[in-house]
């Protein structure tokens, strides 16, 4: 491969686009992000060596042309996107306008600048409710909520795009990222936070009165709902592997990441009561609509094409990485009253 290009990596100071960065860092690609900072953090990603920031947003067609050009972009790491799926039933317009409309603009952008890469970050959400368990890439999408619909939509826009203008793409369909960079340097922010692990630490943390496990009642061994996890730094890897396969001529492909193995809600939380040894308060709430027992993925074809294999699956890794960085982010209630 010669000199390697650089990338634009759109919500790159978001949770896995910062972690995504570092990778890239690492891996010798100049970078610029391009964040709007609505949900990203500016500190995840500003100062690093070889890595330039533009606060901004995609649909704003005027900049993404100016960021393109003047940066000399080669390639397009895709990570700006809501990604609240409650929200997006309340208020589907939103997830549409920013989600399919603005990664519109984006494409466009990167036909008119002649950038032909693409890895866009979707999700195991355009499957909806699963099949069969583990999911492939050839399991049936029918998303459930307009979220995993607007990510459908983007799949679908780039294999237009592939056919009709030669813009190659990876999709990358995660199952639940989770964990924080090893380093301590990142880690899972979210404003609200929605996710299970984050929200299991900050209980421990004493931030938050309890954990609610929603459903009790589900076909799985314990009762409560089985998900696959997989560690942010894993995540970050693939993307340079799908990233350095696109460079290399690789055609336009989908690749599930996931670890494989799923663990339960209540396995989570008993995981990380050993991981913090501290005691985590539990309430009880009813089924949330559309969720399914069990998903998990099955990412053979990354693990075959990419030569991708995680470094961290264990839940325990995972669990620690991401309870150093709450610490690190959030010093625990009867410590700072101490």
């Amino acid at each position: 491969m010669t000199e390697k290009p650089v990338v634009l990596v759109t919500g790159g100071a978001g949770y896995i686009g910062s972690h995504c960065v570092l990778a890239l860092q690492s891996a010798g690609f100049p970078v610029v992000v391009l964040d709007n900072l609505v949900y990203g953090h500016r500190e995840f990603v500003e100062g690093l060596e070889a890595v330039t920031c533009v606060w901004g947003d995609i649909s704003d067609r005027a900049l993404v042309d100016q960021v393109l050009s003047q940066f000399q972009v080669g390639a397009v790491m895709h990570f700006a996107a809501y990604a609240y799926v409650g929200e997006s039933v309340g208020n589907p317009a939103k997830y549409y306008r920013n989600n399919v409309v603005g990664t519109l603009t984006l494409l466009e952008a990167m036909l008119a600048a002649q950038v032909p890469y693409l890895v866009f970050s979707s999700t195991c959400a355009t499957y909806g409710i699963p099949q069969q368990v583990p999911i492939s890439e050839d399991h049936p999408q029918h998303p459930i909520n307009p979220y995993g619909m607007s990510k459908l939509m983007v799949e679908q826009m780039l294999t237009d795009f592939d056919q009709a203008y030669g813009l190659r793409s990876v999709r990358f369909r995660y199952f639940n990222a989770a964990g924080a960079d090893p380093l301590g340097r990142v880690g899972e922010d979210h404003q609200p936070e929605t996710h299970l692990i984050p929200l299991v630490l900050l209980t421990a943390l004493g931030q938050r009165e309890d954990i609610t496990i929603f459903g009790t009642d589900y076909d799985t061994p314990d009762g409560t709902c089985i998900r696959d996890y997989i560690h942010v730094t894993d995540l970050a890897e693939a993307h340079v592997l799908g990233l350095n396969y696109l460079l290399d001529g690789g055609s336009t492909n989908v690749f599930n990441l996931g670890n494989g193995d799923g663990f339960s809600v209540r396995q989570i939380i008993q995981a990380a009561q050993e991981v913090t040894q501290r005691s985590i308060n539990v309430q009880f709430g009813s089924r949330r609509p559309g969720d399914p027992a069990a998903l998990i993925g099955q990412a053979q074809r990354a693990q075959k094409v990419l030569q991708w294999k995680p470094k961290y699956p264990e839940i325990d890794t995972i669990l620690d990485h991401a309870w150093r960085w709450h610490l690190q982010r959030h010093r625990p209630k009867d410590e700072a009253q101490g």
